[in-house]
């Protein structure tokens, strides 16, 4: 969820109150990254966690290193950094911020030419015997740049990019390596470019829902969520919305069961031709 100044500005009230809404709707996992409202978002979700009364062990948290960035930082050019001593640091930071002990889960934020598996490993590996960390995943990480880190370690999870918009990842060996290995698969963006852009493609999926929320009674964004949630990786849509009727209709989602074909009309709507 977008909490602070990348998104809506909310009170340290107004989220007390939302995460007890989520996690009346069943929401318990909330996503972060240090680099957030730039590097603002965890201390405002932190401050609002600690004034809530809501039990840490029925909640997770997942945060993300390795992007830097040059507002809020000293730096000189936007860069990725994963030696030892930066991740280590990077997420304790990120537990000070969050106020929590541990992270249910650590992300990389995104793959570096430069990243050693050796020292990410070490780093990962001191993280979880001090249990500040329980799971070590990335994000927007390929099958083969996964590959390369666990000739050293454990990869649990993988965060992608994934939508009816923009959907690769179901071609280029990315989905197929999360089955394969059983790894937790995360989108952000799940409801991709539909609604931000106006595009031949938009149009023809556009035609395509117009049809299909009349026949589930369900609306555009409830069914974009429901064409992802068909994949048979068990996708977990990272939803980005701050408002709670937003999220109560994502929720309802989970009871949407496209048919077979009403899946692939979607997917040719959005590839402009239909399959081979």
């Amino acid at each position: 969820m977008t909490w602070g100044s990348w998104g809506k500005q909310l009170s340290t009230e107004e989220m007390v109150v939302l995460m007890e809404k989520c996690l009346a709707l069943g929401i318990t996992t909330f996503d972060h990254a240090d680099i957030y409202g730039d590097y603002g978002t965890e201390a405002a979700f932190g401050k609002a966690f600690r004034a809530s009364t809501i039990d840490r062990s029925k909640v997770q948290f997942i945060s993300k290193c390795g992007i830097q960035m040059t507002s809020g930082r000293e730096n000189n050019v936007k860069h990725y950094q994963y030696d030892k001593d930066y991740i280590i640091s990077s997420t304790e930071a990120s537990l000070k911020k969050l106020n929590t002990e541990y992270l249910d889960m650590l992300l990389l934020h995104r793959p570096s030419p430069l990243l050693q598996p050796e020292e990410v490993a070490d780093a990962i590996l001191s993280l979880k015997d001090s249990g500040k960390i329980k799971k070590f995943g990335v994000s927007n990480f390929t099958p083969s740049q996964i590959g390369l880190l666990e000739s050293e370690i454990t990869v649990s999870s993988n965060q992608i990019e994934f939508s009816l918009t923009q959907n690769d990842v179901m071609d280029n060996g990315t989905l197929d390596d999360c089955m394969l290995h059983k790894r937790m698969t995360m989108c952000w963006s799940p409801l991709g470019s539909y609604f931000r852009e106006h595009s031949a493609k938009s149009e023809r999926i556009a035609l395509v829902l117009k049809t299909l929320t009349e026949k589930y009674n369900a609306s555009e964004s409830q069914l974009l969520l429901a064409w992802l949630l068909k994949h048979p990786a068990s996708v977990l849509p990272v939803v980005g919305t701050t408002n709670f009727e937003r999220l109560s209709e994502s929720v309802a989602a989970v009871e949407i069961n496209l048919e077979l074909q009403d899946w692939f009309l979607l997917l040719e709507a959005s590839q402009g031709k239909e399959v081979a």
